[in-house]
């Protein structure tokens, strides 16, 4: 049985632009796979912990001496990572705050970069250790970023999904959806087009 994991970053739940997109994949996805499971990964109301010193310590510490607070903390990121690990592909609906991520995504990523874990440093480099697999990115923004230095989205998931092994990494994207009506509508349906060829 296949199955999807769909990381949901918008703040405001179902209601923004970014979940919408993602309902639009998933129900293709459900189309294309009828006995498909999918996970659901709110960010939202499931909000990561902040990146900090105490979890740090926690994944540096062998198992037999941590503490209950650090393996309380190490199993939450087992979590994560064993969820992504069992999935055959990946959606995420990315809105862009302030130009960048929203601050729940990135520590949502920090939890799943374990050194030993989901990446390796070699001789040559960095090597990723989970199985890739396809990774949607679906990317909305209220201006007109793509392409543009002001894009840090891009670059950066492009960088950490690979850093783990996720290579396959797909971009959909719905811009300048705050320069008025005729611009949403265009670029929201340009982009439902996009995940519609996808499924």
């Amino acid at each position: 049985m296949a199955t999807l994991l769909y990381i949901k970053g918008s703040i405001f739940g179902d209601h923004g632009q970014s979940s919408q997109l993602a309902e639009k994949f998933i129900a293709g996805w459900k189309a294309a796979n009828q006995n498909g499971e999918v996970v659901i990964r709110d960010l939202a109301t499931d909000v990561p912990p902040y990146l900090d010193a105490n979890s740090v310590g926690a994944f540096m510490t062998p198992a037999e001496q941590r503490t209950t607070e650090q393996q309380s903390i190490v199993a939450y990121s087992d979590a994560l990572i064993a969820e992504i690990k069992a999935a055959d592909e990946v959606v995420v609906g990315v809105p862009m705050y302030n130009f960048t991520i929203p601050a729940q995504m990135k520590s949502y990523l920090d939890f799943l970069c374990r050194a030993g874990i989901t990446f390796k440093y070699t001789e040559a480099g960095a090597v990723g250790l989970l199985d890739n697999k396809p990774v949607h990115i679906l990317a909305t923004r209220g201006g007109l970023y793509k392409g543009t230095p002001a894009d840090t989205q891009t670059p950066f998931l492009t960088t950490i999904f690979s850093f783990i092994g996720l290579s396959d990494v797909r971009f959909v994207y719905a811009e300048g959806l705050n320069l008025g009506d005729d611009s949403k509508n265009a670029a929201l349906a340009a982009a439902g087009q996009e995940i519609a060829a996808l499924a």
